[in-house]
């Protein structure tokens, strides 16, 4: 897995202050994306132990609410090992951390993959410049969606996304 930065104290990317990881590698390639240089699987630097402890030193610090992995996708096929094995890790030593991820794909085709049982929000969807709204929390069209994981996953029809956004009721 290779990253191009590691951004702390973050508001944007997920509720509350978080560290983001944004990961190299993307095969969207969306139009008007406001990642382009994160698409080249090969860009960016290595992620080594440096950049984890990078990531675990502000985890460690209480006004952190917890990690946003982004990019590029974390879902691309040059992120998803290193992306499950840091999740499971951080899920193990922050329980009470919360992780979102943002991937272009959806939810029905990622539903069943092992990284979501370790995941609190996913933000899916490909970013779509005609249905950009800039007015939308967490998210920058009006196709994607704020998933809450685990409420979703425990739904009768979990291909039926929950909403994070604190309308439980509202169902996609």
């Amino acid at each position: 897995m290779r990253y191009h930065n590691i951004t702390k104290d973050d508001m944007n990317n997920g509720d509350g202050l978080r560290v983001v990881l944004w990961v190299a590698g993307c095969s969207h390639c969306c139009k008007e994306c406001q990642n382009p240089m994160t698409w080249d699987p090969n860009g960016g630097l290595p992620f080594d132990e440096a950049a984890k402890k990078e990531i675990f030193d502000q985890l460690d610090k209480s006004y952190i609410s917890g990690i946003t992995f982004s990019g590029g996708d974390p879902l691309h096929s040059a992120n998803r090992d290193g992306v499950l094995a840091l999740a499971k890790e951080i899920r193990e030593k922050y329980p009470d951390k919360t992780i979102w991820l943002y991937t272009g794909y959806c939810w029905k085709d990622i539903y069943e993959e092992e990284i979501v049982n370790y995941l609190d929000v996913v933000v899916d969807g490909e970013f779509k410049i005609e249905e950009k709204d800039n007015t939308l929390m967490w998210k920058g069209s009006k196709n994607q969606k704020v998933i809450d994981v685990k409420r979703t996953l425990g739904s009768p029809d979990i291909l039926t996304p929950i909403l994070h956004c604190g309308d439980y009721s509202k169902r996609y």
